[in-house]
């Protein structure tokens, strides 16, 4: 089944239940509403020329035409691109220029401008002729392609936070299975999700939106993250699941609004990205009632999958805890790539159907990712216990070897940013002329909070072993953080490389 014929079946069983609330625009969308749109946007499509194996861009605010164009490129086996508009307009048209869209949905403004000054470029059109190309659609229906599980219906930017972005291509059967798994790993169909991650990332758009306009809920989409609105907006909608990284969490309970706001409607909220402290996982408990649930994917692997329950939010604190449904994981010595010891840092792997399929036109980086057992290499350094829970420490190009012994940045920020004075933190590894290298920390004060540098590395010193301590701190108003909301380690670095 096609990945837009997804909608017709909530739009034929629950025509007028509400699937999507979109913020921006104020609109709210029934099932009935949101499968036509979607429709008549795949019959204006095909009417251009757009059909089985092409590909259709879009660079536009985090709203419904998104899904508009996933689920009508589902329709038609072609695939979406949502793109990422923080991006330099050189960066756009180099991620265009790589994918070759048949056409791009381009928000007016500057990178409008430059994609449709350029020579090569696909067709250029605006968000609004966009909807007046689906409002004026063809009455003849477009025709329903005939997909596979392996059929790419989305082409996903990785995240490229420490090196250049790779299109990851997502498809059918990878939605669903990720569907799957979101759904016994405690998505219900029952649910409202508040969407504040950016649908140009699997986090936006798979890991609770799509799963749940599946399974028949309702999924409120923010245009962006704002604390206060979020707050306002749980209470307003009575949302059931929120999720976020870390910092977002902590930028909640900073917000003006945090003391009045009413979260009893959560069920509970998911983090991931980074361990969450275990701090604030206490005040959301104490303070609203709020249970968490931690959790792991990426790009190419989901998201969903990982889970570790509620009930272990405080004893596994920093865990992943274990796979969901239909993954297979497993720690490996990267050099023999052999199972290693519980409680023994590896590389984690990962097989199962909710892998990508590979990279878009990149069979050296598909061959690199997949061992010969099928296992996807994720690139993340994890160690699992003796109940089988596991623990990121940090990924292969971020650790690093200090006086002879590996460090590893996320185990040092744990540390870090268990300390009541630290709202953000991050760890890289820098050279050194005695050791190596050393650990250099980047840290963010909570507000009102005080700290020297001295304190923050003594704390660290009663911790961890001292060489895993680093060197020194820099403070700073802010970090620099990817559109899921990761430190961008890679401009830090560079940031100290031009100090």
């Amino acid at each position: 089944m096609a990945l837009g014929d997804h909608l017709a079946r909530p739009a034929a069983a629950t025509p007028d239940a509400l699937a999507l609330v979109d913020v921006a625009s104020g609109q709210r969308l029934s099932y009935r509403a949101l499968h036509d749109r979607a429709d008549r946007l795949a019959r204006a499509l095909h009417a251009r020329g757009v059909g089985p194996g092409d590909r259709v861009a879009i660079l536009a605010p985090d709203g419904v035409r998104h899904f508009d164009l996933l689920f009508a490129c589902g329709i038609l086996g072609a695939a979406s691109i949502p793109l990422n508009g923080r991006l330099h307009a050189r960066e756009i048209e180099g991620e265009i220029r790589q994918t070759e869209p048949a056409l791009a949905f381009v928000d007016d403004g500057e990178v409008a401008e430059h994609l449709r000054g350029g020579s090569g470029l696909p067709p250029v059109l605006s968000l609004g002729e966009m909807d007046a190309l689906r409002d004026a659609a063809p009455a003849t229906p477009a025709p329903r392609a005939r997909v596979t599980e392996r059929t790419t219906a989305c082409l996903l930017f990785t995240g490229g936070t420490t090196g250049a972005p790779k299109a990851a291509q997502i498809s059918h059967g990878q939605i669903v299975w990720n569907a799957f798994s979101a759904h016994l790993a405690d998505v219900q169909g029952t649910d409202t999700v508040l969407n504040v991650f950016p649908l140009f990332h699997t986090g936006g758009l798979f890991a609770f939106a799509v799963p749940l306009l599946i399974l028949g809920g309702t999924v409120v989409q923010a245009p962006g993250f704002d604390a206060d609105d979020v707050l306002r907006r749980i209470e307003a909608e009575r949302v059931t699941i929120f999720g976020g990284v870390p910092t977002v969490f902590q930028r909640l309970t900073d917000a003006d609004a945090w003391e009045a706001a009413d979260l009893s409607s959560l069920r509970y909220a998911l983090s991931g990205g980074a361990p969450l402290p275990v701090e604030l996982v206490r005040r959301y408990r104490d303070e609203k009632g709020v249970v968490f649930r931690q959790g792991f994917g990426m790009t190419e692997f989901g998201p969903c999958a990982f889970s570790l329950p509620a009930a272990d939010a405080e004893r596994k604190a920093g865990s992943i805890g274990r796979p969901n449904a239909f993954v297979e994981a497993r720690v490996v010595d990267p050099e023999t790539n052999q199972p290693v010891p519980a409680g023994t840092v590896g590389e984690l792997v990962l097989r199962g159907p909710a892998a990508t399929t590979g990279y878009f036109r990149d069979p050296d980086a598909t061959a690199a990712a997949f061992d010969d057992d099928g296992y996807f290499h994720t690139g993340d350094l994890a160690r699992v216990d003796a109940e089988g829970d596991f623990t990121i420490v940090g990924r292969r190009k971020e650790m690093f070897i200090s006086g002879g012994e590996n460090v590893y940045p996320a185990e040092v920020e744990a540390a870090l940013g268990a300390h009541p004075a630290v709202a953000q933190c991050a760890v890289v590894g820098v050279p050194d002329e005695r050791w190596g290298e050393a650990g250099l920390a980047f840290v963010v004060l909570a507000p009102g909070a005080t700290a020297t540098e001295a304190d923050l590395l003594d704390a660290l010193r009663g911790r961890l072993a001292r060489y895993k301590v680093p060197r020194a701190v820099v403070f700073r108003d802010a970090l620099p953080l990817s559109g899921a909301g990761k430190v961008l380690k890679r401009q830090l670095l560079e940031e100290v490389a031009h100090a």
